[in-house]
């Protein structure tokens, strides 16, 4: 098996990765980083990704790091395989990376800090900052009034096709949905429904269930 993903299985960038992955049904073997011994920030790791950051995608020589360019190239490089996760048409595509860039700096802003103080630092015997917590669900609940909107229009973000779009929001949603955070999706019908299509996706499924056997 050629390609390896090093990361942590709690690692929602490592889940975007290997959902990608299976989405395209490319096997792989992944190789776990121990983040609570500093695994990742010490070789042979550090040599795959200088900032010390999980996943790295290894195929033999070819090594890449960052969730979202690896997620791309897996989109692109495998296009004919599996699920189509990216478009050839120009138009279609910038539409598509105008809600990737969306995804990033919009709805992973405040997601991840709400997945992280709710649910990772109890985890982790860390104390939550509820300030925090509440800038970010107002944030988080803004995104949201944008997405119940393009979601009236269109079944997916990036069109009526499921995409890479939607893929890169999975992660971060299945751990807020296990929070009280799961209330600024219920309020929203399109948003609501948006969510529970992606969590039952098939890839998704095997994903969580190959990392908590």
């Amino acid at each position: 098996m050629a390609i390896k993903v090093h990361g942590h299985p709690l690692s929602p960038p490592t889940r975007r990765v290997l959902l990608t992955l299976a989405e395209k049904g490319i096997d792989y073997e992944f190789v776990p980083v121990d983040l609570t011994t500093g695994e990742h920030k010490k070789e042979p790791f550090i040599s795959m990704n200088p900032f010390g950051q999980v996943p790295v995608y290894e195929d033999g020589d070819f090594k890449l790091f960052e969730s979202r360019a690896v997620t791309k190239y897996i989109a692109s490089a495998y296009a004919d395989k599996g699920i189509p996760l990216l478009v050839e048409d120009p138009k279609k595509l910038a539409i598509i990376g105008v809600w990737l860039e969306v995804e990033a700096h919009r709805f992973d802003a405040a997601g991840n800090k709400l997945s992280f103080e709710i649910l990772i630092k109890p985890f982790l015997g860390l104390t939550t900052d509820e300030a925090l917590v509440e800038q970010s669900e107002a944030q988080l609940a803004a995104v949201l009034d944008v997405y119940e909107k393009r979601l009236s229009e269109f079944k997916y973000l990036g069109g009526d096709d499921y995409s890479l779009v939607d893929l890169h929001h999975i992660p971060i949603i299945n751990n807020l949905m296990k929070t009280k955070v799961k209330a600024l999706f219920d309020e929203r019908p399109k948003v609501s429904a948006w969510a529970a299509d992606l969590l039952a996706r098939p890839a998704w499924k095997k994903v969580v269930a190959g990392l908590e056997a």
